[in-house]
């Protein structure tokens, strides 16, 4: 697993975290394995998933300004902006509807694919989409420029 992560992100360490992941989703998916193919077959396309997903989330706008925000701050420090951060997170959030609010928690935070996120809700995948680039839209006018306050 560790080799199909650090084939598809380039990246030791981040191949490290997302063999972790791959196996903490697979004990937690567990009983969803149908025997139609082997472990090893079904681990690694949990893995290609994750892996992709990684990279998808970092290409995402707000992925890229909190990651810039975090290697600025240094680890460990988060600081009175952390606070700040999680604060603007909220009330963006609040702003939403409690299903909306779902699907970006479910994709942005537990890193779920859109058709994961999709079965979640109970909602099609285009719909999925749509309420996640309503999600991103607001974020882009509602959260503060980079480096800057509201």
């Amino acid at each position: 697993m560790y080799g199909r992560c650090q084939y598809i992100l380039r990246d030791a360490t981040k191949a490290e975290d997302a063999m972790q992941d791959v196996f903490a989703k697979a004990l937690t998916h567990w009983s969803e394995f149908r025997s139609e193919a082997s472990p090893l077959t079904w681990l690694t396309r949990i893995a290609t998933h994750h892996c992709l997903n990684v990279l998808r989330a970092e290409r995402a706008p707000w992925h890229q300004r909190f990651a810039r925000e975090t290697r600025a701050r240094g680890e460990g420090h988060g600081g009175p902006q952390l606070f700040e951060d999680r604060d603007a997170a909220r009330k963006l959030l609040a702003g939403l509807d409690p299903e909306t609010q779902q699907a970006a928690i479910h994709y942005f935070v537990d890193e779920m694919t859109l058709d994961e996120v999709a079965v979640a809700i109970g909602r099609s995948v285009p719909t999925v989409r749509k309420r996640l680039a309503a999600v991103a839209a607001l974020a882009g006018r509602e959260l503060p420029p980079e480096g800057g306050t509201t």
